[in-house]
C-alpha cells in the first residue's frame, strides 16, 4: 500500500538506526548496477531498464511494458521491484497477495487513474506472490494493465503458465529469473561483510565458513545474508573477530555437510544414490538423497537423475516409474525446497523399490552400435513415402500391407533395411512387467516373419 503515518515512521526509524532492519533488507540493491544476477534481464533495452531508467520520462509511443517475474525465492523479485521504486520518478505502489484482495486492487487503480488525471504521474503496482490471486482477483487488474493506468510489476515463484491467467499474461511481458550462482552469492556476502550498510567491517569470514554459508543458501540470497547475519552476532557475542565454520554452524543450527557441488563428492554421492536405487536398497538411497539435498543441491539436477534412472534401471519392468519421475520432477519445479524434498523423496523410494531391467537400455546403445557402423542401408521400398506425385512410378509404397487391414493387426513384412533384418536389439526380462513384454515380442517376431499364423490370441 501507499505510506501512511506509520510506514514513514518505521522508514524513518530505519533509516536513524540501520541495525534495526535485518541484513538483507539493508542489503538491498538501490540501483540496477548492485543487482546480483539476472544480467540477462538487465542489459540495454531490457524491459526492466526502460522501466527504470527511462520511467521519469514518460511512456512516450513504447512505454515501459508490464512484467511477470518468475523464479524461486531469494533470487531478486522483490529486489528489482524496490529498485524500480527508487529510481524511478512515478508513483509506486506495493501490494502483496498474501494479505490484499479486490477492494484494494481497486483502490490503487481509482488513485492510479486520479494521479494520471490529476498531475500527470504514471504509476506502477508491484504485487507479490501473485499466484495467490484468485481469478476474479486477477481478472480486476485486467483494464487498468490493458490501458496502462498502472504499470505493473508482478512477482511469482510458481509457473504463471499454471498460476495466472492467459489474459494477463498475454497483456504482461514474463521475464524469467535465473537461480543465482554461487558466485553472485559470494560476491554479495563480501559485499555484506564490508559495506557501510551492512556489517560494515565489523567480522571477517573463514574460507570454510563461507563454503557453507553457501551451501545452505541453495542460491537464495535472502537466506544467505540472514544466515550470515546470524553468524556474524555469534561472533561478535563471543568477541571473535573472524566468523568461525564452528560458531557459523552454531548460528544457524545446521551442521556442515561434507560435499562440493563442483567437485568429486558432488559426482560421488550422485553416483552412490543412483547406484542405491539399481540395487534396491531404498535405505542407501534415501541416505544419499538427504545428504544431496542437505548440501543444497539443485532439486532440478537431483530429480533429472532420477528420471534417467526410471529409464536406465527400471525400464519396462515398471512403466509406471517414468511417468513417476516425469510427474515428479514437474512437481519440484513448481514448489521448490523446502517441500520439493518430500516429492524426491517419493520418486526415489518408487524407483528403488520398483523391479528393474535395463533392457530399453541395452536395446537402443546395440542399435545404436549398428548404425555408427554404418549398418543403415536403404529404407525397404514398401516402406518409403508414397504421398508425393511421382512416388509410385518409383515403386515407393507397393507391396506395404496395412496392419489394421490383417486379423490380429499384425502383417508378415519387412520392416528393417536388409542389412540389419533379423538383428534382435531389445532382449526383455522376466521381471515385473516386462515378463508380458517378453512373451508378446517372441509371438509378435514370429508373426511378423510368416511363422505364426493369425488366431484370436492377440500379441
Amino acid at each position: 500500500m501507499e505510506p501512511d503515518l506509520f510506514t514513514a515512521a518505521a522508514e524513518d526509524r530505519q533509516e536513524k538506526d540501520p541495525a534495526a532492519s535485518p541484513l538483507a533488507v539493508r542489503m538491498r540493491p538501490r540501483t540496477l548496477d548492485e543487482v546480483v544476477g539476472q544480467a540477462h534481464l538487465l542489459k540495454p533495452g531490457s524491459p526492466m531498464r526502460r522501466l527504470v531508467e527511462k520511467g521519469a520520462e514518460g511512456g512516450g509511443p513504447a512505454g515501459p511494458s508490464s512484467v511477470i517475474l518468475w523464479g524461486p525465492p531469494g533470487i531478486g523479485k522483490t529486489t528489482l521491484a524496490h529498485v524500480v521504486s527508487q529510481a524511478t520518478n512515478k508513483r509506486f505502489v506495493e501490494l502483496s497477495a498474501i494479505t490484499a484482495g479486490v477492494k484494494e486492487v481497486r483502490a490503487v487503480i481509482d488513485g492510479a487513474r486520479r494521479a494520471s488525471g490529476g498531475y500527470g504521474k504514471e504509476t506502477v503496482l508491484f504485487l507479490d506472490e501473485i499466484h495467490r490471486f484468485s481469478k476474479a482477483q486477477q481478472d480486476s487488474l485486467l483494464p487498468a494493465v490493458e490501458n496502462r493506468w498502472v504499470t505493473l510489476v508482478a512477482a511469482t515463484t510458481e509457473n504463471p503458465y499454471f498460476s495466472i491467467i492467459s489474459p494477463l499474461l498475454s497483456r504482461s511481458l514474463l521475464l524469467t529469473l535465473q537461480a543465482l550462482t554461487d558466485d553472485d552469492l559470494r560476491g554479495l556476502i563480501q559485499r555484506a561483510l564490508t559495506d557501510e550498510r551492512g556489517l560494515d567491517g565489523a567480522v571477517t569470514l573463514h574460507e570454510d565458513a563461507e563454503a557453507h554459508l553457501l551451501r545452505i543458501a541453495g542460491g537464495d540470497a535472502r537466506r544467505a545474508l540472514t544466515a550470515l547475519e546470524a553468524g556474524a552476532g555469534s561472533a561478535i557475542a563471543k568477541g571473535e573477530a573472524e566468523i568461525s565454520l564452528e560458531t557459523l554452524e552454531g548460528a544457524v543450527d545446521r551442521a556442515a555437510v561434507k560435499y562440493d557441488r563442483d567437485g568429486d563428492q558432488h559426482y560421488d554421492v550422485a553416483s552412490a544414490l543412483i547406484k542405491s536405487i539399481r540395487g534396491s536398497d531404498v535405505d542407501a538411497t534415501l541416505h544419499y538423497l538427504a545428504r544431496m539435498i542437505e548440501a543444497g543441491e539443485d532439486p532440478r539436477f537431483i530429480a533429472r537423475r532420477l528420471m534417467i534412472s526410471a529409464s536406465e534401471d527400471v525400464g519396462l519392468a515398471d512403466p509406471t516409474a517414468l511417468q513417476t519421475a516425469v510427474a515428479g520432477a514437474q512437481a519440484v519445479a513448481l514448489i521448490g525446497f523446502p517441500e520439493a524434498r518430500i516429492t524426491l523423496s517419493q520418486v526415489a523410494v518408487a524407483l528403488a523399490l520398483a523391479p528393474k531391467s535395463n533392457a530399453a537400455y541395452l536395446a537402443i546403445d546395440a542399435a545404436l552400435a549398428d548404425v555408427r557402423a554404418g549398418l543403415a542401408g536403404p529404407v525397404p521400398a514398401h516402406l518409403r513415402d508414397s504421398h508425393y506425385k511421382g512416388a509410385q512410378k518409383l515403386g515407393h509404397g507397393q507391396g506395404y500391407a496395412y496392419p489394421h487391414d490383417v486379423p490380429g493387426g499384425i502383417a508378415a513384412q519387412q520392416y528393417a533395411p536388409d542389412s540389419v533384418h533379423g538383428k534382435r536389439y531389445y532382449e526383455p526380462t522376466r521381471y515385473g512387467a516386462e515378463a508380458r513384454y517378453a512373451d508378446v515380442v517372441e509371438r509378435v517376431r514370429e508373426r511378423l516373419r510368416g511363422e505364426r499364423p493369425p488366431g484370436k490370441d492377440t500379441p
